[in-house]
């Protein structure tokens, strides 16, 4: 029996990496393997060719990353520390080793079933354990997560409450910033004590624009993602989705952070949800997860005179039941915009590691720059060194 005619009988036997068998690229290699001319073989062969060539070119490592992304019955189970039974762990035993194989492919095994005279476009081959790369992994699911969460570090939310990975996410790292150590480092011995098992607070960042709170938990999310690490990102207006996007991430092996950017309300909207996940609520909180939101205000509800009056019996008790919220956080970090002082210091580090020489009249055009814009941040410190460059 020919080695594609062999693999195609294996995958059919799949029970646990079944799903697998809708990627497309073993979905080309189940419709070349069921092909019986040769017009039709070669049509297949191409098809999952360039399913590697999307993957990179290497028939192994994609292999072992659709493995490794794949969420199935037995992952869930070794995530969430399930007894598994006997018959399952050799069903999963069986589909690595063949999988082991698939990854072994060269273009020549194609060759058997193709007439010889025809170009075939090649792919890169080598040689992967893949059940042994899996089990180790495994070994370490609470660094390394499983599904979505295997490859991708950041993620939004769709408007059905579907946990989705951003594709272009921010790679910034902590040592890219310039000025706010002692801030940031807050938040970073936080995340630390969170990941580590430890109780992790929920964090408010406050302050004024461009001094780079939102930056600095992305950052942060990037910094530990090597350790199990996952932001997810939540808008204002999907709050009330945040019990079930608990529920999507409750039991999972990976720390999550929910991040909320720009965060404020009008004293009419409903924050009972966020005040409820906050404070801990069995329906909306996950043990995994914390919340982290950035705001341009220490009191997150808005307040107008407006506010003082009306009709409400006891408008005294609801003012400051919503201008509490913020009280609700477990750490708060002021990110004050910078004085002139802490401003140059911003200055003079980005020019220097841009080739900048740092002169009296480089000051002197920072502080133009910034008061044509009429104030100053990091931000805009950034801002006028790329205006240099």
């Amino acid at each position: 029996m020919k080695k594609t005619e062999k693999l195609y009988l294996g995958l059919c036997s799949f029970a646990v990496f079944r799903k697998m068998l809708k990627k497309p690229l073993f979905d080309s290699f189940m419709e070349y393997a069921k092909a019986k001319e040769d017009d039709e073989k070669i049509i297949k062969y191409s098809e999952f060719v360039s399913e590697i060539y999307k993957g990179g070119s290497s028939l192994p490592q994609l292999v072992k990353t659709l493995v490794f992304e794949d969420e199935n019955v037995y992952v869930r189970a070794v995530g969430n520390m399930e007894k598994i039974s006997r018959s399952m762990h050799m069903a999963v035993e069986n589909e690595l080793t063949v999988l082991t194989e698939f990854a072994s492919l060269t273009p020549e095994d194609f060759r058997d079933d193709i007439d010889d005279g025809l170009f075939l476009p090649a792919f890169e081959v080598g040689n992967i354990d893949i059940k042994t790369e899996y089990e180790n992994r495994l070994s370490s699911i609470s660094k390394y997560g499983y599904g979505i969460f295997a490859s991708n570090g950041m993620f939004y939310v769709s408007e059905d409450g579907e946990i989705l990975p951003i594709k272009s996410a921010d790679r910034i790292t902590l040592d890219k910033f310039v000025g706010y150590k002692e801030e940031r480092q807050k938040v970073l011995a936080n995340t630390e004590a969170f990941i580590s098992g430890k109780p992790g607070a929920n964090i408010l960042l406050y302050g004024d624009a461009g001094t780079g709170k939102s930056s600095t938990v992305k950052a942060v999310a990037n910094h530990f993602f090597d350790e199990g690490l996952r932001l997810v990102e939540v808008r204002k207006n999907q709050l009330l989705l945040l019990p079930k996007i608990m529920g999507q991430i409750s039991g999972n092996p990976l720390k999550f952070i929910i991040f909320i950017d720009d965060l404020s309300f009008n004293g009419d909207e409903d924050i009972s949800m966020l005040k409820a996940t906050l404070e801990g609520s069995a329906s909306a909180k996950a043990k995994n997860a914390v919340i982290y939101a950035t705001s341009n205000r220490r009191h997150i509800v808005k307040e107008t005179f407006s506010d003082r009056t009306g009709d409400d019996v006891h408008r005294n008790d609801t003012l400051q039941e919503n201008l509490s919220l913020s009280a609700r956080f477990g750490l708060t970090v002021l990110f004050a915009k910078p004085e002139k002082k802490l401003y140059l210091e911003i200055i003079h580090e980005l020019a220097e590691r841009n080739g900048i020489s740092v002169t009296e009249e480089l000051e002197v055009r920072a502080e133009e720059f910034a008061l044509r814009r009429g104030y100053r941040s990091a931000r805009c410190a950034e801002q006028f060194i790329e205006s240099l460059i």
